[in-house]
């Protein structure tokens, strides 16, 4: 490490666009959002902690995301009034405070506003860091990282924590939260300044509205449908007749064995087109996603998590890219990473009422498969308008 010629701090600072700052800024992105990568051990540890409903739970979860659609919309322009490592101790500190908060709530009225602002740090934590990573160098081997970071530890903590709720209830979820907020906190002043950059003078060109709102549709419903289904995995496994222990192990290594889809995603690039790679990838999803009706069978709960991880980290990297092809100014890609969340947040939501209404796991299964088929026909077309478009400036 060493101390930025830029920054009065007493800390050694790693260097601005090595791996070392490329972990640090993984594990800053990641703490604003941790609770995503283990939403299904906190809608397991509502449920059997607490004893909230099903539907509940989603919803806490739910509004805990919305809060952070929000939150990210903020920081872009907080991002420009506020230093952001000032920014970033208060929110990682809010964090830890309202996570320690949430151990001693006990009923649903008051976990919901609570975990609302939880998201509202976190989503200004998050669009904080992003606009850090992009002042890198390479930001693209810094999203990489967070990537790895995410998965990674989300597989662990999937793993580790459901377990844990029935003994301890949400309280060694929710320290789990404040711990990782808190590592995070320490880690901070090792980062260096990151200034802005300088502006350029490249024209911004136009945005190509009709295939971008094709994109935005796609990515709100993909990510919905993913995480409906995501949110109430444990619970599904559970129904189904699987014990606590087999499906933390695999929802963990699930997790683990995601991180091949982004991987594909680095090794295939655009050699064979997008249209075709969906078009594949979708398929395999359906028929991911439709072998958990037969989660009875602990091999087939274990193939289904595995192979929709995957996937999902193969299609998701691919709809973000291509918000980026039709606006080279980045407006689109920006406005990408918040519809993704608005999926995320609604796909429990939507699970929640659906369990609710009675319908059971095979009802919401059915949903999950709906969804991803609807997403996949409207994703195609824009795919197939940036494939022809490269052909011909080829």
């Amino acid at each position: 490490m060493t101390r930025s010629p830029t920054s009065h701090s007493r800390f050694p600072s790693a260097p601005p666009d090595g791996l070392g700052a490329a972990v640090l800024l993984a594990f800053l992105a990641t703490a604003g959002l941790f609770y995503v990568n283990i939403m299904a051990a906190i809608v397991d540890g509502i449920v059997s902690g607490i004893g909230l409903s099903e539907g509940q739970a989603g919803q806490v979860g739910s509004v805990n995301i919305y809060g952070a659609a929000v939150g990210a919309l903020t920081a872009v322009f907080l991002i420009r009034a506020v230093p952001w490592k000032i920014l970033a101790v208060v929110c990682l500190v809010l964090l830890i405070g309202i996570d320690l908060a949430s151990i001693g709530i006990q009923t649903f009225e008051a976990l919901l506003p609570v975990r609302a602002a939880h998201g509202f740090a976190g989503g200004i934590l998050t669009g904080t860091a992003f606009a850090v990573i992009a002042r890198t160098a390479n930001p693209d081997r810094t999203f990489g990282m967070l990537l790895f970071v995410q998965f990674g530890l989300g597989g662990l903590g999937v793993m580790v924590l459901p377990p844990l709720a029935p003994i301890y209830g949400t309280q060694a979820l929710f320290l789990a939260l404040a711990l990782f907020s808190l590592v995070t906190l320490v880690m901070l002043p090792f980062l260096s300044a990151y200034p802005p950059r300088a502006k350029t003078n490249v024209s911004e060109g136009a945005i190509r509205w009709g295939p971008l709102g094709m994109t935005l549709l796609a990515i709100f419903i993909f990510q919905a449908a993913n995480m409906g289904l995501l949110a109430y995995i444990i619970r599904l496994g559970l129904d189904y007749g699987l014990n606590r222990s087999y499906v933390s192990t695999a929802l963990g290594l699930a997790t683990w064995v995601a991180l091949v889809g982004p991987l594909l995603v680095m090794i295939c690039g655009l050699k064979f087109g997008r249209f075709k790679l969906l078009l594949a990838s979708m398929a395999l999803t359906l028929i991911g996603t439709a072998v958990f009706h037969y989660s009875a069978n602990p091999a087939a709960y274990m193939i289904a998590n595995c192979g929709t991880g995957i996937t999902w980290g193969f299609v998701i990297a691919y709809l973000l890219g291509m918000t980026a092809e039709f606006d080279k100014a980045g407006r689109a890609s920006a406005f990408g990473g918040f519809v993704s969340k608005l999926g995320l947040a609604s796909g429990p939501m939507v699970a929640g009422w659906a369990l609710a209404g009675g319908g059971g796991y095979p009802s919401l299964v059915n949903l999950a498969v709906a969804g991803l088929a609807i997403s996949g026909v409207v994703m195609l077309w824009p795919a197939r308008t940036l494939d022809r478009a490269r052909k011909q400036a080829a």
